[in-house]
């Protein structure tokens, strides 16, 4: 029997490496016959980096560049041949802040924009950009005045970019824009499909959890609008409905906009880097995948839902492990799993579950794999 395990990390526990090798360790507890294939994944988020440098040979470069509050902070890109890979949460991430910091009115990409100059100056023809874990809403201004672009209010003053400050752009100015920006070529990675703005967008949707009120999300959510209008008269581009223009505070539409970036869906990204498609040529049996909290965003573009696509077009049955599953039925009706398992199904606390994850994951791989082999 040939079995790929093929999951995302556990947020706050284990990495995808990790969650690969305890779920190996569970099958061959139970028949150390199995042949196990390691295909530790990611949807494009924070962490796609380290999952990449586990498929390619990349290097990293490292500069001090603004992080969201304008206090410089040390951050770090990958590059290939002629490809950079920048995560923009390692300059404009929520990590960044301390919890009491965290207001996405006053955030800004400036950081992202310099990782990009950065890179370009370098002499990089491709620009691969994941926009995950943002502590961000500006759609991106900040990031563009890095890059050379100003933004005006009505009285003909230069803003600062920041969230607060899209709901007054009355005037976009690109003559001064970077002048390699045109001859890069940009692909944005994001792991949501969300509008720019309205009840499903940007703000409405992610900056509570950036720290915004109530108050703020609303003045945010008339910014992303005014700021979608103001792209259109000035630049002639229509970005409020593109899937993923919502993504890391409207950066998605800031990406379209400025750098005339194609947004591709993370999982798809991956896996198509890495190969997964081949390998599931080469007559495997089951897969097993997972994550550390399944729901209702699960159907929606995370690593499972990947695997779920590509193991129905390949007739290959495949089991989810996780920390945690919410949703239960619509993961079954929509993705068509083997089995659904989770750590917290055992009856432990979730600082049990956080802290020995690992042998947990053991454990119910060995369970999972003992009885798909039964039905076998």
């Amino acid at each position: 029997m040939r079995v790929v395990i093929a999951p995302d990390k556990f947020k706050g526990s284990l990495s995808a490496v990790a969650v690969c090798e305890s779920i190996k360790s569970g099958i061959q507890q139970w028949d150390s016959t199995i042949e196990t294939i390691l295909h530790p994944l990611a949807d494009g988020g924070e962490g796609t980096l380290d999952i990449l440098q586990n498929y390619f040979d990349l290097k990293t470069v490292e500069l001090v560049v603004k992080n969201p509050l304008f206090r410089d902070v040390t951050a770090t890109y990958m590059v290939s041949s002629d490809t950079a890979f920048i995560e923009m949460s390692n300059a404009s991430g929520l990590q960044l802040l301390q919890e009491h910091e965290r207001d996405c009115l006053y955030t800004t990409t400036f950081g992202t924009g310099q990782l990009i100059e950065d890179a370009m100056e370098k002499g990089f023809e491709k620009i691969v950009l994941f926009i995950g874990g943002s502590a961000t809403n500006d759609a991106g201004i900040g990031m563009a005045t890095a890059l050379g672009f100003e933004f005006y209010n009505k009285a003909n003053e230069r803003i600062e970019p920041i969230g607060k400050a899209l709901i007054e752009i009355a005037k976009i100015e690109g003559s001064h824009r970077h002048e390699k920006l045109d001859k890069i070529q940009f692909t944005v990675v994001c792991d949501v499909k969300n509008p720019l703005y309205g009840p499903n967008g940007a703000a409405q949707v992610y900056a509570a959890q950036k720290g915004a009120s109530a108050a703020a999300i609303a003045l945010l959510d008339q910014g992303l609008r005014n700021f979608s209008d103001q792209v259109a008269a000035h630049l002639n581009k229509e970005v409020s409905t593109i899937e993923g223009a919502g993504a890391a505070g409207g950066l998605g539409a800031g990406a379209v906009c400025f750098l005339n970036a194609t947004i591709k869906s993370g999982i798809d990204f991956v896996m198509e880097q890495t190969g997964f498609d081949t390998l599931l040529k080469k007559e495997i049996d089951f897969i097993i995948t997972g994550e550390g909290s399944v729901d209702k965003q699960t159907i929606e573009g995370k690593v499972i839902k990947g695997i779920s696509q590509r193991a129905i077009q390949n007739a290959i049955p495949f089991s989810i492990i996780s920390g945690i599953v919410k949703d239960e039925a619509l993961i079954r009706t929509n993705l068509h799993p083997h089995s659904i398992s989770s750590i917290m199904e055992l009856g432990v606390t979730t600082a049990d579950a956080m802290a020995n994850a690992a042998q947990h994951l053991e454990s119910i791989a060995c369970t999972v794999i003992k009885g798909f082999s039964a039905k076998q």
